[in-house]
């Protein structure tokens, strides 16, 4: 497992900092990122500063024994969707195993051919897609993949956006 940190441009700042950088600066700054390495990152996102105001609220969100009871529940389904076979979870899936348990709705197959010819994805960032929609649609206990699960593991392909764009 690989877990990794950058800045988000090359002074330090984020875009909401109101520090200005150039887009030649910052396309220079995200080509020192590896095209190909990128491809083979399933999850990179932005993570933005947090206003102060949301860090004050007292509201709760999912605590982590809910956390890690829906992924318990999501890991019991990838156990019986790969039952006799060599790997038992999603991210380990062969190609051949996603055409297999990757089914989409329609609207979803419309979305990710969309997806990946406006940002100009490879076959691999494809099947890392369709792997971490797998997971999220088990997460939501979906038999199929439909447009919102896809649209958050497109969404998880922030640096694809960035480098490509």
């Amino acid at each position: 497992m690989l877990i990794a940190a950058m800045n988000p441009s090359p002074s330090g700042y984020g875009p909401d900092s109101g520090h200005r950088v150039n887009a030649l600066q910052m396309e220079r700054y995200l080509s020192k990122v590896s095209g190909p390495l990128l491809d083979r990152i399933d999850i990179h996102i932005e993570v933005p500063a947090v206003p102060f105001r949301e860090l004050a609220d007292k509201q709760e969100g999912t605590n982590s024994a809910q956390m890690k009871e829906q992924v318990l529940q999501a890991r019991e389904i990838q156990e019986r969707r790969f039952s006799g076979a060599p790997n038992r979870i999603n991210g380990r899936m062969s190609p051949r195993q996603i055409r297999q348990h990757c089914r989409l709705t329609s609207d979803a197959e419309f979305f990710l051919k969309a997806a990946m010819e406006e940002m100009g994805l490879s076959a691999r960032a494809h099947d890392r897609i369709l792997r971490v929609s797998r997971t999220i649609a088990d997460l939501d206990a979906s038999e199929l993949i439909d447009e919102t699960h896809l649209s958050e593991a497109v969404n998880y392909r922030s640096l694809d956006r960035k480098y490509w764009s």
